[in-house]
């Protein structure tokens, strides 16, 4: 690589990179992608925004008071950056219905967008301003992500809540206009402050790590903007992020280009509120129910392979309410398998966890976990009474090759989740102010239809 930076260090070098983009290095389907993420963002935080955690955090955030800088998504109400940054975030992964990326391996849109939508309305910066923002720091969290799988992840921390800290403070300091060693320093100030663990999935805390993420990176951009100091070398220093959350280190796997050249053409969206790890097996339950028509009194025993890293992720054996279901494969088969429409929000619920024929099928469920699969393939077989077998196999982790076309299932899926709170004009106001973004002159316009 010949762009004058042989002598930095990784962090510097990814600095550099995000300072270096500009809004017309970014092409058309990148920027359409980066449209859709907005859109699916606001219509995932609307529909969460009501959730009993988003509650809590609003009101703790109310109590204790502040400058009224930034919109709350689906309230009224305003706080300060930092609070709104927290409680949006927060509300945009409290249903676990997000855009994912497995290069993180995580939920990028939920960690990046908060806490910059928050500044660009204080700010008043250009739809223009926070998209390259926003792809900017999404490429930096990938690069960041890719360099410490699988050993990050696999060790117990959530990635959208470390790694994700890194990709805000990115964002928001393209926003602010940074050097790129002031994006160094904001890295570093994000790293020290990253936090999230695994062990908290199927409770409260999941969604609060990437209102976290989102609140560490904005206050590390604000920071670094000030002057703050911090390691510029945060990521590959001794005793550094890597060292201490990994033990698989690639510089070299955060360099690599990305097909076609940005990582926001390998994000995925969910199409089912739940854990992105049972799409695969709810997609294969799908096929075979609507294939073979397999009644759950005709089947014997049902099989599932996946990769093992699903074991630590998303296998609750007996959930017992709705938010533990989402992280359940056995749940989420026995719904898909009885027609249960898993896109529904009221679908994962204490009744479902309980109910007799859904805790019948899943305990006929036996997963069989493969050593180095890819993490969002999925096998499924059922063996009816009678001995017959039935197979399908689906893979989620595959980016859609139409973008237009999802984009198109985007808008439907944010219309189910947004018009029974803000009615069909606002909705499709806001909707279009989204699909418009990079001509949109002032973020607010779009943070106070948010808001409701």
């Amino acid at each position: 690589m010949d762009d004058g930076t042989q002598a930095c260090g990784l962090t510097e070098l990814l600095a550099r990179r995000a300072a270096n983009l500009r809004y017309e290095d970014i092409p058309e389907p990148a920027r359409m992608l980066a449209r859709q993420c907005v859109l699916d963002y606001l219509g995932v935080a609307i529909a969460g925004a009501a959730e009993p955690l988003v509650r809590m955090l609003r009101d703790e955030m109310s109590e204790a008071g502040g400058a009224e800088q930034a919109s709350i998504i689906g309230n009224p109400v305003r706080l300060p950056e930092w609070s709104a940054a927290l409680v949006n975030g927060a509300a945009a992964h409290a249903l676990d219905y997000d855009d994912v990326n497995i290069a993180i391996p995580g939920h990028p849109s939920v960690a990046i967008l908060p806490g910059l939508l928050a500044l660009a309305e204080r700010e008043k910066a250009s739809g223009h301003d926070l998209m390259l923002g926003f792809v900017a720091g999404y490429e930096i969290a990938c690069r960041i992500g890719a360099a410490l799988q699988p050993g990050h992840y696999d060790l117990g921390f959530h990635a959208t809540g470390t790694v994700g800290s890194f990709g805000a403070a990115v964002a928001c300091a393209r926003v602010l206009d940074l050097p790129a060693a002031a994006i160094a320093r904001a890295l570093g100030i994000a790293g020290t402050q990253a936090a999230g663990l695994k062990s908290q999935f199927g409770t409260m805390c999941k969604p609060f790590h990437a209102g976290r993420a989102a609140q560490n990176g904005l206050l590390a951009a604000r920071l670094a903007a000030r002057g703050f100091t911090g390691r510029a070398d945060i990521v590959e220093c001794e005793q550094g992020f890597a060292a201490t959350h990994g033990h698989d280190f690639s510089p070299a796997a955060a360099l690599a280009p990305p097909p076609g050249g940005f990582h926001i053409l390998g994000n995925l969206f969910k199409y089912h509120a739940a854990c992105y790890f049972t799409h695969a097996p709810i997609e294969c339950a799908r096929k075979l129910r609507n294939a073979h028509a397999v009644a759950p009194e005709q089947m014997r025993e049902i099989v599932l392979r996946v990769d093992a890293v699903a074991d630590r992720v998303c296998n609750l054996r007996a959930p017992t309410n709705g938010l533990e279901s989402k992280f359940s494969l056995r749940q989420t088969i026995a719904m898909a398998l009885s027609g249960i429409d898993t896109a529904s929000l009221v679908a994962y619920s204490e009744r479902n966890a309980q109910d007799p024929l859904l805790t019948g099928l899943r305990d006929r469920v036996v997963i069989e976990f493969q050593g180095g699969w890819p993490q969002t393939l999925a096998e499924l077989d059922i063996v009816r009474v009678d001995g017959t077998r039935v197979t399908a196999r689906h893979d989620a982790g595959i980016p859609a090759h139409d973008i237009a076309e999802q984009g198109r299932r985007l808008v439907g899926k944010f219309d189910t989740l947004v018009e029974p709170l803000l009615g069909a004009a606002r909705t499709r106001e806001l909707r279009e102010t989204v699909l418009a973004l990079d001509e949109l002159v002032d973020i607010g316009t779009l943070a106070r239809l948010a808001a409701g």
